[in-house]
């Protein structure tokens, strides 16, 4: 497709009222913690692997933050293996501000972000087979982004974790290649979400 071709989306979503992306700052992890604990469904990490993405990735990463509480978040880095691709480790939103199209818009200003100041023209995540809400989430950003193919692949199974864990997919949407600022613009006003 080219890059010029219009994007898309299934049909918009008006994000929440004052809601400010910006990236993560150490004073934000404790929050992003307490957000991933209530989700009930993230595996939560400790306390401490959010202060590191927040100081130590915070240019990938944002914080959705409306009247000074963070509301959402998505942390990913750049693999240096894979220096094309944004890996998103987790992404999460308030059970008060969800249903408004704040995900796609957190993954929307990230990889708008990263894409414009990096030679990233990929996404990388892993998902389990029964997290549909993230499936939708990650299909309904590659169709807003220059329809972009997606491909599943097996990455880490049962037997690869210590404590039970469900089998891992990787999801890889691209590439996507952002050479005309106006499509980032486009895909940042055009959040959706699937029926």
């Amino acid at each position: 497709m080219s890059v010029t071709e219009e994007i898309t989306p299934v049909h918009d979503v008006e994000t929440p009222p004052g809601a400010l992306i910006v990236e993560p700052e150490v004073r934000h992890a404790a929050e992003m913690w307490r957000v991933a604990r209530d989700s009930k469904t993230l595996d939560v990490n400790s306390s401490y692997a959010y202060l590191v993405y927040c100081r130590d990735f915070a240019r990938t990463s944002r914080v959705a933050v409306i009247d000074g509480r963070v509301v959402g978040f998505v942390i990913g880095h750049v693999r240096p293996e894979s220096p094309h691709h944004l890996f998103v480790w987790q992404i999460a939103v308030d059970e008060s501000a969800r249903g408004k199209g704040l995900a796609g818009r957190l993954l929307d200003e990230l990889f708008g972000a990263v894409a414009a100041s990096d030679d990233v023209h990929s996404v990388e995540t892993t998902i389990t087979d029964d997290n549909e809400a993230s499936q939708k989430l990650f299909a309904s950003f590659a169709k807003r982004w220059q329809k972009a193919p997606i491909t599943v692949d097996p990455l880490f199974e049962p037997a690869h974790f210590p404590d039970g864990h469900d089998a891992e997919k990787l999801y890889e949407i691209g590439p996507i290649f952002v050479l005309d600022d106006g499509i980032a613009d486009d895909a940042r006003e055009l959040v959706a979400t699937e029926p």
